[in-house]
């Protein structure tokens, strides 16, 4: 078949579907698929004959463009799959982008206003939620039973790599690239009772290649983290590379210890790469405090995780950081927030507002040297298999 929606439709619980290399848009190039109420699995990365399979060399990518703005849905792959707790759906070698889609601000690094550093290819991208850049995951829904995600890429979403739900089952997420995507590039939530079904719902997070997670807005006051530890799930999160986190690489600030300490979430971190995130771990500091921002070392003072051992730095002989845009790398390394405020209490229309009664108000502008800008989708790629043992390694 030439649409992989067909078949999806047509397809039976259990089957594969295998994919070969090429762009694939959906039902008359909408620009997205769905898989609903049942459990198919799908397996890119084949040649065109169906005789060899490399993700990395036979790429199949969704990858809409401008064209699909208007008919592009909640997210590229939306799952909703709940009835089976015995069942299995298995995402293998596909790779996810939006960077062709959305909006950005010129490729000019000579002005400011732009957040172009030197040599990326695009500017800032330009608000999310206002026309025409909506917020588009690039995997959402719910699942229960078994759920996997491996050897895929996730780039340049502009709401989460993948944010689901679990509803039942155990899932592992590993072997993938995540680059450049706001809010975050994981984020799985519990969907279950958790009086009558905790530790029911379990994610293990590993090997992964988790780079530049942007915050929601270029004011950079929330979001912008790596992987999510939520409610209503088990976490392990191990083996990974996490690099270049706004916000940070795990947020932690999600609080469930109102339940009875037998219900509450069982999170982990053990055995990651770090570098250059705010935070390596983010939580909610104690008193009405901020929040605090743990790095790695430190994580054995962390109450919530219950391993967490061999949390280490990007050792400086590490070929990823030669392996990362160069010039992508250097703007977020010299990033800058630029806030200008003015209030003129004699302006005329403060002048009206206080014979009105009303408060008077000024303006604030705020310009930054980088934000959400698009990564290249062919250096994207080139992340797989990089360091040895943590990250993602070349699919088999």
């Amino acid at each position: 078949m030439k649409d992989v929606q067909k078949a999806i439709d047509k397809a039976a619980d259990g089957d594969v579907i295998r994919i070969a290399q090429g762009n694939y848009l959906g039902t008359m190039d909408r620009g997205w698929l769905q898989i609903r109420n049942k459990y198919v699995s799908l397996e890119g990365g084949w040649n065109e004959d169906f005789t060899e399979r490399n993700p990395v060399k036979y790429i199949t990518r969704i990858q809409p463009t401008v064209q699909q703005r208007g008919t592009i849905g909640q997210g590229l792959l939306m799952i909703e799959s709940t009835s089976k707790k015995d069942a299995q759906i298995v995402i293998d070698g596909l790779f996810f982008d939006l960077g062709l889609v959305h909006e950005y601000a010129k490729a000019d690094p000579t002005d400011e206003r732009f957040g172009c550093p030197e040599g990326c290819e695009t500017g800032r991208i330009m608000p999310v939620g206002n026309p025409p850049n909506k917020t588009i995951r690039l995997i959402g829904g719910k699942v229960a039973g078994k759920f996997i995600v491996r050897n895929c890429m996730f780039l340049n979403a502009s709401f989460n790599g993948i944010i689901m739900t679990n509803m039942g089952g155990a899932w592992e997420i590993y072997n993938n690239v995540f680059v450049s995507n706001l809010y975050a590039s994981c984020e799985i939530n519990g969907g279950l009772n958790q009086t009558t079904s905790a530790h029911q719902s379990t994610v293990d997070f590993h090997h992964n290649t988790v780079l530049f997670s942007w915050p929601t807005t270029k004011e950079m006051e929330s979001m912008g983290y790596g992987y999510r530890f939520k409610n209503g799930a088990d976490h392990d999160v191990h083996h990974n590379v996490f690099g270049c986190n706004n916000f940070g690489a795990l947020d932690a600030g999600w609080d469930d210890s109102t339940l009875p300490e037998d219900k509450r979430k069982i999170c982990s971190a053990y055995d990651n790469l770090f570098f250059m995130n705010k935070g390596d771990l983010v939580m909610a500091g104690t008193s009405g405090g901020g929040w605090l921002y743990v790095p790695g070392r430190r994580f054995d003072e962390v109450e919530a995780l219950t391993k967490y051992e061999n949390n280490e730095e990007l050792p400086d002989t590490s070929k990823l950081k030669d392996v990362i845009d160069e010039a992508y790398l250097k703007g977020f390394a010299s990033l800058k927030v630029m806030t200008t405020e003015s209030f003129d209490p004699n302006s005329a229309a403060n002048a009206f507002r206080s014979a009105l009664g009303l408060n008077m108000q000024g303006t604030a502008t705020t310009r930054v040297s980088m934000f959400g800008n698009r990564y290249n989708f062919d250096k994207a790629v080139q992340l797989f298999g990089v360091e040895p043992g943590y990250g993602a390694q070349m699919p088999e």
